[in-house]
């Protein structure tokens, strides 16, 4: 919501002369914070836990899904990248391929990308095409006697080259998942919170009829202040409860940071933020593709409100 926004400031100072603790000791704004933030999402998604950074938010849905499905495996897709905990690094092929390479428990699913992936523009059906792969991988897994735990994707691939899946890849994918008693976890740590403009949740542009089982924010929630998230169900939530060690994060949700996240969502509502994305987005977009035409250089334009992917090539054909 902008550097140093008066609002947050303001929200931050008054908490702050007021009371901060651990959040052993029960406060307000963490129950109103959680309310606020369901009413931007599908009802089932309705148990949140509050932590400190993206990191900590990835690392806390790879524990929920692995305790609620018994399973350990994990789905990515090539080029992701999720955090920089060992956990993450597991997960995230940006970095593990420079590091000690790719676990026996992760399984990589190549990018939905229909500009330079495997299916391109003109294939016929390049979402069940790209489903299919993830069908394949499980399909494999199951030969080799392992079980999935969880299909690992941010709703719009950043790290990965600013990748727009095309609409029902999602769908079609959770129901291999879920086929498969795994969970499908979209990060949304670079792409939510009104990013892209027309819609609140980058997941949200494949369709109404899909909703995560788990979903992850940071960066933006805070606008600069370490506060971080996950959403999840009641079903999962309670599977992770009854091993009886209890979930605790000291500053996860203390009064300071659920009054910083309660003032980015009074801001974003009251400056129509998700409105202003769509439009700079748009007008960005439009003087790019104008730039395409222009310079072959330029390969493609692509994007959905604030998040904008500019693909610089050497050979048109190619």
């Amino acid at each position: 919501v902008g550097h140093c926004h008066p609002d947050i400031v303001k929200a931050a100072h008054e908490q702050n002369q007021l009371l901060n603790t651990n959040s052993r000791y029960l406060h307000d704004s963490l129950v109103d914070y959680a309310e606020r933030l369901s009413k931007t999402l599908p009802e089932k998604l309705c148990i949140f836990y509050f932590l400190n950074s993206g990191s900590e938010a990835n690392d806390l849905a790879l524990r929920l899904a692995r305790q609620y499905t018994k399973h350990e495996d994990v789905i990515v897709l090539d080029h992701a990248y999720h955090g920089h905990l060992t956990s993450l690094i597991d997960i995230s092929p940006y970095k593990f391929r420079n590091l000690e390479g790719q676990k026996e428990w992760v399984h990589v699913a190549p990018v939905p990308d229909t500009y330079r992936g495997l299916f391109r523009e003109d294939h016929e059906d390049s979402v069940t095409a790209y489903a299919d792969e993830v069908k394949n991988i499980i399909e494999h897994a199951h030969k080799r006697g392992r079980k999935i735990a969880a299909f690992f994707v941010e709703s719009l691939p950043s790290v990965g080259g600013q990748i727009i899946p095309p609409a029902g890849y999602f769908q079609k994918v959770a129901e291999h998942v879920h086929k498969a008693g795994g969970v499908f976890i979209a990060d949304e740590i670079q792409v939510g919170f009104g990013r892209v403009g027309k819609h609140f949740w980058a997941f949200q542009l494949q369709g109404e009829d899909f909703i995560p089982d788990i979903v992850t924010m940071g960066k933006p929630i805070g606008n600069g202040h370490p506060l971080a998230c996950v959403a999840t169900t009641k079903e999962i939530a309670e599977a992770f409860a009854a091993t009886g060690v209890e979930y605790f994060n000291t500053f996860g949700g203390n009064p300071v940071s659920c009054a910083i996240g309660l003032a980015v969502l009074d801001v974003i509502e009251k400056e129509h933020l998700q409105a202003h994305a769509t439009e700079v987005g748009n007008f960005l977009m439009k003087i790019l593709k104008e730039q395409q035409l222009k310079h072959p250089i330029i390969g493609d334009v692509r994007g959905c409100g604030l998040f904008i992917g500019v693909d610089l090539i050497k050979d048109q054909a190619e």
